[in-house]
């Protein structure tokens, strides 16, 4: 017996109507892009490994997916090395090519590698699938698309405000309820310094950035594990639980931070933000000073989203990456974006039933198929139908009545076109519609206006 077919963990299928519900969230997305000047690009699914390599932290690096060289790749390693050799040191001798990891690394290469081609600034979006070599659990996935809008090449923080608004608007389109969560990496480089940790950053953030997940007590065993001192510890308590308005979380920080110019820096840069969006969001926006956003590349405001209504985790993030294309030989430009996670989206929407009535439905209308002559005069209908723009189904097959209008109902079309030998005679059709049950003569003419309409 043949063994069944399945597919990884940590990847999906879908059907066609999870396909028209995800083409709906892509088409939302990019929508509101476009709105606010956006272009489209896409890099490839795989990138040379020396491209991907240390940009994600080592936590993010050992979640890359790499493929393995064509051919003999074996043939170059010796049996000694095999014995002694670590898996990563193998790796690096058997691949040379990885799966991306996000698509703002390959972003970078690329404004590096077309930079002659761009003007500057470039505002691009990208809407293609990623892939991390995760542990499968719920709302995580080791295949899942991301959509992602970057500005490079400026350094206004006007470019952070309007990417509030563009999270601010796509949400209140899918009618999900959120917290917009901001900070800034100065303001967290700034604790560091103050605490006499500086040379600690990286490893204060990613703890921090835990907090929602592990709980106070073990992201303090982290910090500990990772040498912060009892007292240093202590300091950053009132920090990491820092309560108020925007305003006071800021006026406080400003006091804890008044040693540290790039702390104060830091401020001053979320202030402008919250600032110059006032009380223009649908979404309510808040300074979280727990927000870490672990990858090394943010060096200033970062955000991250959160659904309220459903139990999930981040929906979407983004930040400022200033130093990010001088990785590839490309100094001083600056860069902000940020990524839209399409695949939780789904699931929230999924979860809270707010997809339009329309959305699982493609086809508008169906001429039933009551044989070989009826047929080819219903073909030549739906060419005059498709050409005004409505998606028309013509049946395959003559079969019994009931059958093609249950198929009807299940596809949810919402009218049906019944072409008999009288309707050919008389140069009508008889269009019924599924959802109120009412049935007319109309011409051809007279059924495409009222179907658009």
């Amino acid at each position: 017996m043949a063994q069944k077919p399945s597919i990884p963990k940590g990847t999906r299928d879908f059907g066609a109507v999870e396909m028209a519900r995800r083409n709906y969230i892509f088409d939302t997305i990019r929508s509101v892009y476009r709105l606010y000047g956006f272009r489209q690009i896409e890099t490839p699914a795989m990138e040379n490994l020396s491209t991907l390599m240390g940009k994600y932290g080592e936590e993010g690096d050992k979640l890359l997916f790499k493929i393995l060289n064509s051919g003999d790749f074996t043939r170059s390693v010796s049996t000694q090395l095999y014995e002694e050799a670590s898996a990563p040191a193998l790796a690096a001798k058997f691949c040379e090519k990885g799966l991306r990891y996000d698509l703002t690394v390959p972003f970078a290469r690329y404004v590096v590698q077309h930079r002659d081609e761009l003007q500057m600034p470039f505002k691009r979006y990208q809407i293609q699938p990623v892939w991390r070599a995760d542990r499968p659990q719920k709302g995580r996935y080791r295949e899942f698309y991301q959509c992602d809008a970057d500005v490079v090449g400026s350094d206004s923080l006007l470019n952070e405000v309007e990417l509030m608004q563009i999270v601010d608007e796509v949400f209140t389109r899918f009618g999900i309820r959120v917290a917009i969560k901001i900070n800034n990496r100065k303001i967290l480089t700034g604790i560091a310094e103050v605490i006499g940790a500086a040379d600690k950053i990286v490893d204060i953030t990613v703890a921090i950035d835990k907090l929602d997940k592990i709980g106070l007590d073990k992201v303090n065993e982290e910090l500990a594990a990772n040498g912060l001192s009892a007292e240093q510890i202590e300091t950053l308590q009132p920090i990491i639980k820092l309560s108020g308005t925007n305003a006071e979380k800021l006026a406080t920080m400003r006091q804890v931070l008044a040693a540290s110019e790039t702390g104060l820096k830091g401020c001053d840069e979320v202030a402008f933000v919250l600032e110059a969006l006032g009380d223009g969001l649908n979404n309510e926006i808040e300074l979280d000073l727990t927000l870490a956003r672990g990858l090394n590349y943010y060096t200033g405001c970062i955000f991250e989203v959160k659904a309220l209504d459903v139990e999930i985790g981040s929906i979407t993030g983004g930040g400022r990456y200033d130093n990010l294309t001088g990785i590839f030989g490309m100094p001083g430009l600056s860069g902000v974006g940020i990524s839209f996670g399409a695949d939780r989206i789904y699931d929230v929407l999924n979860q809270l039933e707010l997809y339009p009535a329309d959305t699982q439905s493609s086809v508008q209308l169906l001429f039933i198929n009551f044989g070989a002559t009826e047929a080819a005069h219903c073909l030549a209908l739906a060419r005059q139908t498709r050409a005004a723009g409505i998606a028309t189904e013509v049946f395959p097959d003559s079969t019994k009545m009931k059958k093609q209008m249950n198929y009807a109902n299940a596809q949810q079309i919402p009218f049906v076109a019944l072409v008999g030998e009288s309707e050919i005679a008389e140069g009508v059709i008889a269009l019924k519609n599924m959802v109120t049950g009412e049935q007319q003569k109309l011409t051809i003419e007279e059924a495409i206006a009222l179907i658009k309409a």
